[in-house]
């Protein structure tokens, strides 16, 4: 099926039905033509050749009378005296024309046609026989079988030709595209093309691809300047809560609400790293620096227990994987916070448990749970569940998601049985 959708394909079979069934129409018009022309023509013959023969006879009763006909023909005439000569299927036959066919006495088919004449004196039959006639319609059937086949293979040679014909600055088109996705660079491509329709396709992919990389170069350039005009506030903030923690005169309630500024300024820091890496697509991989997952995600776990304040939940890290990834631990830090916060949200009481495995980190809740709409659309930009609740935006996942192209890994929700979620981070590389 997905051959007979390729345009090439469509061309092919267009003009190979259409020379088939053109070839077709025309064979039959010519057969048809040429049969009703021909029975016509006998039909006529012989009945003008009876009538005479029986006008001759009357005019001329002596059985030697000579009379010429203007074919070979054979005539049989009698009185209503002399019913019994005549065959039994031509007694009750009325005056007009009439076909017949029966074997010979070589067991080959013989047709001819009868012309009957019935006056109240004389009766009048005259046969003529026209198996040679029928021999040469049959060969000529044959031939305009052949020649149907004939056409019609060079409809499809035709076909084959001129859909390539057709299809050469569609294909170049294409290869230039797939050509400029692999260089990276922004050649224009309507140079390369006539001023035809192919032409104006290159020129109004010209035209779009301009205004998308203005668009995707200005939305990279915004992200990477607010990411790095942000650094210098939050790292202003992130020196005053450093200094704040060394005074030894603070009280703990005071000491709590400045570690959750810290905590949150880290989480700025991380998401704005995070932002940048995304917009500039890198990785930025160290490769002699690995992230302890373990020990981020019990960071992770006391930087949103303040999601926590008042209900019933209890938090556990549990699993003794050492989980060691190569990653900047901003990227792992954004991604598994999303999943760790939106479990402490949603789970009103029970139990919210972060389990380390080896090359991933599964995170159950208690919560709501999630339909299987919900599941799939997850990770949707903007979409937020049936179980949502607060202002949020509904781009955490989203950019869960876009970590997880750009790094290789795998992130997904799913019902949990008994009821809640499970997020399940997967950070071995998909090949």
């Amino acid at each position: 099926m997905q051959h007979r959708r390729r345009l090439r394909s469509r061309i092919i079979l267009s003009f190979a039905l259409f020379g088939t069934l053109l070839s077709a129409l025309f064979a039959l018009a010519i057969l048809a033509m040429r049969q009703v022309l021909e029975n016509q023509l006998i039909e006529d013959t012989l009945q003008r050749e009876v009538d005479r023969f029986v006008q001759f006879k009357r005019e001329n009763p002596d059985p030697d009378a000579p009379f010429h006909f203007s074919r070979h023909i054979e005539i049989q005439v009698v009185t209503p005296a002399r019913y019994a000569n005549v065959p039994f299927r031509w007694r009750d036959l009325d005056n007009g024309v009439y076909t017949f066919e029966e074997r010979g006495p070589d067991g080959r088919p013989r047709f001819y046609k009868l012309a009957v004449r019935r006056d109240p004196d004389l009766w009048g039959f005259l046969w003529y026989e026209y198996t040679q006639e029928m021999m040469s319609r049959r060969q000529m059937m044959l031939a305009v079988g052949i020649a149907l086949v004939v056409f019609s293979g060079l409809s499809l040679l035709v076909g084959y030709w001129s859909a390539g014909r057709v299809m050469r600055p569609v294909v170049d088109l294409a290869r230039r595209l797939r050509e400029a996705g692999t260089r990276g660079g922004l050649e224009p491509l309507a140079p390369h093309f006539a001023d035809d329709e192919v032409g104006q396709l290159a020129q109004a992919l010209d035209e779009y691809a301009a205004r998308l990389t203005e668009l995707v170069e200005r939305d990279r350039q915004f992200n990477a300047d607010v990411s790095h005009e942000l650094r210098t506030p939050l790292a202003v903030i992130q020196g005053a809560v450093e200094l704040l923690l060394a005074r030894t005169d603070l009280d703990e309630k005071t000491r709590g609400r400045v570690l959750r500024i810290q905590r949150a300024a880290q989480q700025c820091s991380d998401l704005t790293q995070a932002l940048l890496l995304l917009s500039r697509g890198e990785r930025g991989i160290d490769t002699g620096r690995y992230c302890d997952v373990r020990r981020l995600a019990e960071q992770l776990v006391e930087a949103n227990r303040h999601h926590l304040a008042g209900k019933p939940v209890e938090a556990r890290i549990v699993g003794e994987a050492a989980l060691q990834i190569q990653a900047p631990e901003a990227a792992i830090a954004v991604a598994l916070g999303n999943l760790i916060g939106n479990a402490f949200k949603y789970t009103r009481s029970g139990t919210v448990m972060v389990r380390i495995e080896s090359g991933a980190v599964v995170i159950e809740d208690t919560g709501p749970g999630l339909s299987e709409e919900d599941a799939r659309r997850a990770f949707e930009r903007h979409y937020r569940g049936s179980a949502a609740t607060g202002s949020g935006a509904g781009i955490g996942l989203a950019i869960v998601r876009r970590l997880c192209d750009l790094y290789g890994w795998r992130a997904r929700l799913e019902p949990r049985e008994g009821g809640g979620a499970r997020a399940v981070l997967d950070f071995r590389i998909r090949r």
